[in-house]
């Protein structure tokens, strides 16, 4: 009997470390991918500072244009939207499954509502011209047009990652309603979260370089 106890202590310890070995690997994983994340959008801002330093004067007149009071709700909204994916992951750690759940579907509102603010903002400007390669664009200085197409690939590019996090945080709602995801097993819910926050990181400093600058 001895015997068995002993065995059955050793499989249950063994077990552990597998447990901690998986969701330290998952981690690492993770932040190597928001580390390859970080060099892309490394590689925009670091173009977006040398054609300002070229073109001063047009960054700031174009900056005029931007619709300053939808930046600023859509800043709101992911900050909001980071407590709630932080709140979500705290909860399920707690074993309170249904705050969890709460702050999961207010997160993807909120990442809904910034993609729908993100639509009308856009629209606005190519119902003006205002597009990459439209000849209203064109017939602009030199700066101007850089300026609107680096708007238009940056906060595209991050628009897409917004997408991408709001699908993800809705497989982890479904995954932690099965059950999937739980106070013993949350390390999906975990590295989406750490994604959601790097989104957010990205738009802090999307959000002054081209509605702040003025």
């Amino acid at each position: 009997m001895a015997i068995g106890k002993e065995s059955n202590t050793g499989a249950a310890a063994s077990a552990e470390a597998q447990e901690g070995i998986d969701y330290t690997g998952k981690k690492i994983g993770m932040w190597l991918f928001l580390f390859t994340e970080l060099l892309f959008f490394g590689g925009m801002f670091l173009l977006y500072s040398v054609f300002r330093s070229q073109y001063p004067a047009e960054f700031h007149a174009a900056a005029q244009e931007e619709n300053l009071l939808l930046g600023s709700i859509n800043t709101t909204v992911l900050l909001t939207s980071s407590l709630t994916i932080a709140v979500a992951i705290a909860a399920i750690r707690k074993g309170n499954k249904m705050l969890s759940l709460y702050m999961q579907a207010a997160t993807i509102v909120f990442g809904i509502c910034f993609l729908v603010i993100k639509y009308f903002e856009w629209s606005a400007k190519i119902s003006m011209g205002i597009y990459p390669d439209s000849p209203a664009l064109l017939n602009r200085e030199k700066g101007d047009i850089l300026f609107f197409s680096l708007y238009y690939v940056m906060t595209g590019i991050h628009g897409v990652h917004v997408l991408i996090g709001v699908i993800a945080i809705a497989i982890m709602f479904v995954y932690t309603r099965r059950g999937v995801i739980d106070r013993d097993n949350f390390a999906k819910l975990e590295n989406t979260g750490l994604y959601w926050h790097f989104v957010d990181i990205v738009w802090i400093y999307l959000f002054p370089l081209f509605y702040l600058i003025t």
